[in-house]
């Protein structure tokens, strides 16, 4: 990096911090965190919006966590590029804000912010210069005489006239906030829970490592994908100068009404999960308790795993086949040797042969909380596509075959990872059938520390209290 280059990112980060003080001073002023601001709501109706397109941001515990699985996510992580505390703090405290507008409805900034726009430190007259939050923040380009009933520096547009559409915007930290390449770059070393570890490689692992792990994370659910796109873009551009896009994913589910959607192999996904609106199976299973740290008490850790489906193979076998794979019918997703997709598994069943009716290696035996120890996580897995790419065949006449770039972006929370995903996987890795048709590519945990009061910032009790 040339000495010019360092200057503008040191101006860069400079001009952030002088934005995100004015983000504290509009909050003392009621222009903050959760204020009711006369800015207009991405609707743009002044009518209220339906509450049913509403997820409300604040509460005990984060959003999209044990909230209703919405059609659509957009899921990011991002490295960050300072070694100073006070950035991250700041950075959080904007994310909440604008998180917390845009799930109401509302442009990621305040108008307020847009109208009265000071030129770039870093870059004057540059209409890519870095988004900072708050009055003295500077928009994208000069203002026209008349910017109209939205300006470019509160929002980019691209999800006016719509609704929220059921957004909730979820937020990680991954092992590398805390300590990194063996430097405690934050002072927060001592604050890492214990059951934020670094994840074990498994077998069959092919991981990416540029698509894996992360300092932080955010992943945004809504019923649009625009919705959600435009809610990471946001707060990608609001934080440039000092959190980088390490990588992204996008996934969908059908629009199956209310019965558990399928993934791209056919299969329902998602069946036996602890339900979430049972209190006391989310407290045994996906909330942090008394055993972790004060900031994480109501918190989950999430794994993220990007799952590759050789689709291409998994069409050529037989439907027969695939059942004993799975250890479910495929058509109405009921255990092997049952009538109804939510009968419980008979594991002990043994067909005329004396054969069990599940596998011994089908997925959904490795997978019960019966074989493992009474382990449970709560799944929220989408399906994704990235298109198909070509593949040489690994013998003659060596063709270049097509290949998807589809599959499962597995998404779990828990209590504690140790207890839960890796007391399953491990064993799922080294025994699952269906292991000779995915590949897992990517993975990342991240902590996701409790949910916010009015005023407060995601993770305020960590930075603040180290």
């Amino acid at each position: 990096m040339s000495q010019n280059d360092d200057e503008k990112r040191r101006a860069s980060r400079r001009h952030f911090l002088t934005g995100a003080a004015g983000l504290a001073a509009a909050a003392g002023a009621g222009l903050g965190v959760g204020a009711t601001e006369a800015a207009p709501e991405m609707s743009g109706r002044a009518a209220p919006l339906p509450q049913d397109r509403v997820e409300p941001f604040r509460g005990p515990h984060q959003g999209g966590i044990i909230t209703p699985a919405q059609k659509h996510t957009y899921f990011a992580a991002f490295d960050l590029v300072t070694g100073e505390r006070r950035e991250v703090a700041k950075l959080l405290q904007a994310w909440t804000a604008a998180a917390a507008r845009m799930c109401a409805g509302k442009t990621a900034q305040p108008l307020t912010d847009a109208l009265n726009p000071v030129p770039s430190a870093a870059s004057p007259g540059h209409s890519n210069a870095p988004i900072a939050y708050g009055p003295a923040s500077s928009a994208y380009g000069p203002q026209s005489p008349s910017p109209g009933p939205i300006a470019m520096g509160a929002d980019t547009g691209e999800a006016l006239g719509m609704s929220p559409e059921r957004l909730t915007l979820t937020f990680g930290f991954g092992a590398s906030l805390f300590v990194k390449d063996g430097k405690d770059r934050y002072g927060l070393a001592s604050r890492r829970p214990a059951a934020l570890i670094d994840l074990p490689k498994f077998v069959g692992d092919e991981l990416i490592a540029s698509q894996s792990d992360g300092d932080l994370s955010v992943q945004a659910c809504a019923d649009d994908p625009q919705i959600a796109f435009h809610a990471v873009r946001q707060l990608a551009r609001i934080g440039e100068a000092i959190a980088h896009i390490r990588w992204v994913q996008t996934g969908f589910l059908p629009s199956s009404g209310r019965e558990t959607p399928r993934n791209l192999m056919g299969f329902k996904d998602g069946t036996v999960n602890p339900p979430i609106r049972d209190a006391k199976a989310m407290n045994q299973f996906v909330w942090v308790g008394a055993e972790g740290p004060d900031w994480m008490r109501g918190g989950s850790y999430v794994i993220a795993r990007r799952i590759r489906m050789a689709l291409e193979h998994w069409d050529r076998v037989s439907v027969a086949f695939q059942e004993q794979t799975f250890g479910r019918h495929k058509y109405d997703g009921a255990p092997l040797g049952r009538k109804g997709e939510f009968d419980s598994l008979d594991l002990n069943a043994t067909d005329k042969d004396g054969n069990p009716v599940i596998p011994e290696n089908a997925h959904v035996r490795l997978a019960a909380a019966a074989t493992n120890d009474g382990a449970q996580i709560l799944r929220r897995p989408y399906s994704y596509d990235n298109g198909f790419d070509f593949v040489a065949e690994r013998w003659p006449p060596w063709r270049a075959e097509p290949e998807y770039d589809a599959g499962l972006l597995f998404i779990c929370y828990q209590r504690d990872p140790r207890a839960g995903f890796i007391r399953i996987f491990e064993r799922m890795s080294r025994f699952d059938m269906l292991n000779q048709f995915v590949t897992h590519v990517s993975s990342a945990l991240f902590a996701c520390p409790r949910g916010t009061a009015e005023g407060e910032y995601v993770g305020q009790r960590l930075l603040e209290s180290a």
